[in-house]
């Protein structure tokens, strides 16, 4: 069986200034891209090992500004602690520092940090369960 794969598509106003946060910070590499494809710009960043990929579109011509809540997040969890540890070192080494939570739960065993456009991504150092 070939496992689904998610992607998470959004727009943003400037594909270039989300690339650091999430190459240098996340560790995410390019796998495809594309310019002026029926009026839209688009990004897709992920793992060609990873069964899901963030896509950036960015449409000519209109303006989506930033987040509408501190609480749009995306969610990692890392339940091994010394690679949980590397990846806040990365962000913060690729200039981005922790920001507190708008909800206080995502602080207990994470660490936040705001892109360019006002989303968030946590880094949790533990392991996903109900």
């Amino acid at each position: 069986m070939i496992a689904p794969v998610l992607r998470v598509a959004r727009p943003t106003d400037d594909i270039n200034r989300l690339r650091p946060f999430y190459e240098a910070g996340l560790g995410f590499t390019e796998l495809a891209s594309f310019v002026n494809h029926q009026d839209f710009d688009g990004l897709i960043l992920g793992h060609p090992n990873w069964p899901y990929h963030l896509e950036f579109t960015r449409q000519h011509g209109h303006a989506v500004g930033r987040s509408s809540s501190p609480d749009n997040l995306l969610v990692f969890y890392l339940p091994d602690l010394r690679e949980w540890e590397l990846a806040v070192a990365r962000m913060e080494m690729a200039g981005f520092l922790p920001v507190g939570s708008y909800n206080p739960y995502w602080d207990v065993s994470g660490r936040t940090f705001e892109d360019p456009d006002g989303y968030r991504v946590v880094l949790r150092n533990t392991t996903w369960g109900l």
